[in-house]
């Protein structure tokens, strides 16, 4: 199977997962934790630029899992992580690890973050590695074995 058609048949499944957790994911440390992890995968390379922010708003829009919330809420807390990366990464990336790391406390929550965090990644085909190595590393401030994600 070539590496293109891995990446789209992992983030159905990943999408497919979340979709049977909805009912779990409502709270706010979820809600932070997601958005907090799209700004990171979108800011991975260094440069934000707008397809990757039409492929979250595109989340939020129709994402089952994310309609738990209101969309302009969820718009607004992305683009507030996603200033505090533009305005200096590796600051911004503490704070935002600390974001996703509200997720902690609820596994399924947890998970449902790095899958949320590879969706993202993998919108445009190409879950690269700047992407993997994020991902990666929300995974460690999670305590989820990045290996459980192929990571």
């Amino acid at each position: 199977m070539a590496l293109w058609d891995r990446i789209k048949e992992s983030a159905a499944t990943m999408q497919t997962q979340l979709v049977a957790k909805k009912n779990d994911l409502k709270s706010g440390a979820f809600r932070d934790a997601s958005m907090a992890m799209c700004a990171l995968v979108a800011a991975a390379d260094g440069t934000i630029d707008p397809a990757e922010r039409q492929r979250v708003a595109q989340l939020i829009a129709t994402n089952e899992v994310l309609q738990n919330f209101d969309a302009m809420d969820l718009q607004r807390r992305f683009e507030d992580n996603l200033a505090k990366l533009t305005a200096d990464f590796a600051f911004g990336k503490v704070s935002v690890l600390q974001e996703i790391a509200k997720a902690k406390k609820k596994p399924a929550e947890a998970r449902a973050v790095i899958q949320i965090g590879i969706v993202i990644g993998g919108a445009d085909g190409d879950f690269d590695k700047t992407e993997q190595a994020v991902v990666r590393e929300a995974c460690f401030t999670l305590d989820l074995p990045p290996h459980e994600f192929d990571l």
